[in-house]
């Protein structure tokens, strides 16, 4: 049919058509792309078998119950799980098994108890293809008493086949799912890594799990335990060590405390453990999630705010959605409002640590305050509660904020830590009691200080404020010194650094470099404006200029080795002795130095050490 027949006719080529599907194709993409490992194929199998045990739960009086259970066998040569559920009717298999994507709970006798299924994709048999070519399936319905067993053969090149065979092919309703694993799937179908894989995903399932590795010994229980949240302790305290006990078995860690959850509109239960240790900041530990009993994910930060990464959670819930792949929740308005409960929960948990259990606030303080400082800048029931207890470094030492309020009515706080680390010593010795802001949060928090103690008076720290706590010399001795703060501040005028004379405690500190970053950064602008002088970017950056402001290189009167400086008669020297108590005093500010200035502190101590030899010779 040509071009123009198709536009008189278009309904002539509108049959349906049937997508052709690459099963290979298929299996690879989820290898890849959707599963994170192979292993997920037992997690598959087994929920599976859980799904179709719960759906045999659901009929009721309509069918026979017996004691539905889930049996695994692995060998060297074949893996097998079989389940007392609801079993399979030919019908079902070609509807289920044979069209990829559909899941066998959407059956529409058990649709409207789909929250009861773990299943929701219908794509987890498909997971048997990573590990094996072959997926043997031997299935009785529980429906009809005298169902005949239905056998479905599927081959991981798309083909299938299916027969039915005399009920006693498999005497009990039920399924049972046969893999024959392949040579390059080893690792992940040996009987102990079956039994391993088993225990790690199906620790809590409701329903009992065996597994027997065919050496000729008695099956052993999967889950022979409950979750611990879910059994009875004789007192309070014989329940809290044993979900300790459980916290520290499933993260290796002894938990400083653990914080017990529970939401019961979404069937939520489980614990947190806090981490006995800081973590590094921007470190998140993932939480291991179960939805009804099968483990989820082990990675699950979603679960959690940024700011809780102060603990590590094992919750099992009933209603979250798990994403295709079946290892990580899908975001939804459900999964937000868990979050938020949650964080609830550790927010109530703190709470009563600093109401009723100060040794264990102290303990946790001293391991997380950084989480907390998170937390407290935006909930501010946690800043009025924790902020006075919490750790600051302060020109006192590491302190509390409550503590060092005490001895200073006005707290100054700098912007910075290399400002901090410039002036601290100056202004301990001054009697100013100054903050250190520079670390994540604590400038912020600092500055709401007086929300908590309004008698208390919070101030940024400023060039300003400090040189006005420094003695100024007497006049003579500033005559004597002149020569030599003018030859000082004719070496340093290549960094805009002035140069003072002033007497200050502690003695043994010859200079104090007074500058901060904002200074540093517009001194660089209109070195910029001055280098692009006349051009496009010189304009805009001389409309932005401000009068620079300049550093200050404080020499202290009372340092011996500055009283000897500034008697220097030698011009030569007199440079070089200033150079060099510039060069000391930014290295002890402990910020970046620039290479003019590394230059300059190789240069004058290679200088002063040329001036002692000759000296000497």
């Amino acid at each position: 049919m040509t071009p123009q027949d198709h536009a008189v006719n278009p309904a002539a080529d509108t049959a349906d058509r049937t997508f052709q599907v690459d099963l290979r194709g298929l299996v690879d993409l989820l290898s890849h792309h959707l599963y994170s490992s192979p292993r997920v194929y037992l997690r598959e199998l087994l929920q599976n078998a859980v799904d179709a045990t719960t759906a045999r739960r659901l009929l009721g009086a309509d069918g026979p119950l017996g004691t539905p259970g889930i049996r695994l066998y692995a060998d060297k040569t074949v893996v097998r799980v079989e389940d007392d559920g609801v079993g399979l009717t030919e019908a079902d298999v070609h509807a289920f098994l044979a069209t990829i994507g559909r899941s066998s709970k959407r059956a529409e006798d058990i649709t409207d108890q789909r929250s009861d299924f773990i299943g929701q994709f219908g794509i987890g048999l498909l997971s048997c293809f990573l590990v094996a070519d072959e997926i043997h399936v031997l299935s009785r319905s529980a429906r009809t008493p005298d169902a005949p067993a239905v056998e479905w053969r599927g081959r991981g090149d798309g083909s299938y086949t299916v027969r039915t065979l005399p009920a006693a092919a498999h005497p009990r309703p039920g399924t049972t799912v046969t893999l024959t694993p392949r040579a390059d799937a080893a690792e992940w179908t040996r009987p102990a890594q079956v039994h391993a894989l088993a225990r790690h995903f199906g620790s809590l399932l409701r329903h009992p799990v065996t597994f027997d590795d065919g050496a000729g010994g008695p099956a052993v229980r999967v889950n022979p335990d409950p979750a611990p949240w879910a059994v009875g302790y004789p007192t309070p305290g014989a329940r809290s060590r044993a979900l300790a006990a459980y916290g520290e078995e499933v993260f290796g860690f002894k938990p400083l405390d653990t914080i017990e959850l529970d939401l019961p509109a979404v069937g939520l239960r489980g614990i947190a453990c806090v981490l006995p240790e800081a973590v590094p900041t921007g470190r998140r530990h993932g939480h291991r999630v179960h939805v009804k009993g099968m483990l989820l994910s082990e990675q699950a930060d979603e679960i959690l705010p940024d700011w809780a990464f102060f603990v590590r959670c094992v919750i099992d819930a009933e209603s979250l959605r798990p994403t295709a792949s079946r290892e990580s929740l899908y975001e939804d308005d459900t999964l937000a409002a868990v979050r938020d409960a949650l964080a609830d929960r550790l927010r109530d948990w703190i709470s009563r640590a600093a109401a009723s259990d100060p040794d264990l606030l102290a303990r946790f303080l001293q391991a997380h305050h950084l989480a907390v400082k998170s937390l407290a800048v935006h909930d501010d029931e946690i800043l009025r509660m924790l902020l006075p207890w919490l750790p600051f470094e302060t020109t006192d030492g590491h302190t509390t904020l409550d503590e060092f309020a005490r001895t200073h009515r006005t707290v100054l706080v700098t912007s910075s830590v290399e400002e901090f680390r410039q002036v601290a010593a100056i202004a301990s010795a001054a009697g100013l009691g100054v903050v250190n802001g520079g670390y994540t949060y604590d400038r912020d928090l600092v500055r709401r200080l007086p929300e908590i103690r309004p008698e208390t008076t919070v101030a940024d720290l400023d060039p300003a404020t400090l040189t006005a706590h420094l003695d100024p010399v007497d006049r003579e001795t500033e005559l004597a010194a002149a020569a030599y703060l003018a030859q000082a501040r004719d070496a340093l005028a290549v960094f805009d650094c002035d140069v003072a004379l002033r007497t200050f405690q502690p003695a043994s500190a010859p200079a104090l470099l007074v500058d901060n970053r904002e200074a540093r950064h517009e001194r660089t602008r209109s070195q910029l404006a001055r280098e692009q002088e006349g051009g496009l970017w010189g304009d805009i950056l001389g409309a932005l200029r401000q009068e620079a402001p300049r550093a200050q290189l404080i020499l202290n009167q009372l340092n011996p080795l500055v009283r000897t400086a500034v008697a220097i008669g030698e011009p030569e020297l007199a440079r070089t002795s200033a150079e060099a108590l510039y060069g000391q005093a930014a290295m002890l500010s402990r910020r970046p130095l620039r290479p003019a200035e590394s230059s300059l502190i190789n240069r004058s101590f290679l200088d002063l050490l040329a001036h002692a030899l000759r000296k000497d010779s």
